[in-house]
């Protein structure tokens, strides 16, 4: 998709044949699973499965013609050099890092927020998600706050998974996200006049960065630049060099590339 594009529920012409459409997208759904580049561009299509335009069936072509140019692409599992020394054991353990951000307001019909967030273990991506949020939300700072509650309930989902599987780690998992204010409202125990509004349940990822007298802090919080921002392939549509960059950085490698 271009970064131009804006679909609406009324783009072109309605198409005569609906289920080409649905049968289209339902296959790159399940493409998903090993393709986390096509995951924001797939999300969008689906949300017009009901009744399909000409609009959105240029879309879906266009992401087949993507497919169709990076045959051999894929996420590619190594030794990224991690982890310490003894890691996946019962001795060490794998170091749990994840990314998030959010595109404000960024639907034009119903004006609320995607998600978008990466949960590496041991430098290799092993979760990833793209989906439009709840509710609307007021500022960007409650839209980047609502992705980092997500990101975070997946990574402490990860670190049970990896426990019960034999893999301890006590480390802090570390959560990139490029949103300043964001990041203080996780750190500060003060609730100010601007966050009531945010749903107790985003508060999560405060209990986890600050800790309790029962959990200790398990995520820190850190800021990066919105270009080294992996998860910005998840949120919205993006021009051929941040593909290709941000697709390097996840692990994905064309295996027909030539060398």
């Amino acid at each position: 998709m271009l970064p131009t594009w804006k679909l609406l529920p009324e783009d072109g012409s309605p198409m005569k044949d609906p289920e080409r459409y649905r049968r289209l997208v339902g296959k790159l759904n399940y493409l998903t699973v090993t393709r986390p580049d096509i995951s924001f561009a797939v999300s969008v299509l689906s949300q017009f499965m009901a009744t399909p335009y000409s609009g959105h069936w240029d879309a879906a072509l266009r992401v087949l013609r993507y497919l169709k140019n990076t045959p051999g692409l894929g996420i590619l599992y190594s030794d990224q050099g991690h982890c310490r020394v003894g890691a996946f054991t019962e001795e060490g353990d794998g170091r749990i890092s994840g990314f998030s951000d959010a595109d404000w307001a960024g639907c034009p019909i119903s004006r609320r927020s995607t998600t978008g967030y990466c949960v590496f273990v041991g430098g290799n991506l092993v979760s990833w998600k793209s989906k439009k949020q709840h509710t609307v939300s007021r500022s960007s700072t409650e839209s980047e706050y609502r992705a980092m509650a997500d990101v975070t309930s997946e990574m402490i989902w990860v670190r049970r998974l990896l426990k019960e599987l034999g893999v301890i780690s006590n480390d802090l998992m570390q959560l990139y996200c490029d949103n300043q204010s964001a990041i203080h409202i996780a750190k500060n125990q003060v609730f100010h006049e601007r966050t009531k509004h945010i749903e107790v349940d985003c508060h999560l990822i405060r209990d986890r960065v600050v800790g309790t007298k029962v959990d200790p802090p398990s995520i820190q919080p850190i800021h990066i630049k919105t270009e080294f921002q992996l998860a910005d392939i998840l949120t919205k549509p993006l021009r051929k060099t941040q593909i290709d960059f941000i697709c390097n950085k996840l692990g994905m490698i064309n295996i027909y590339a030539p060398t």
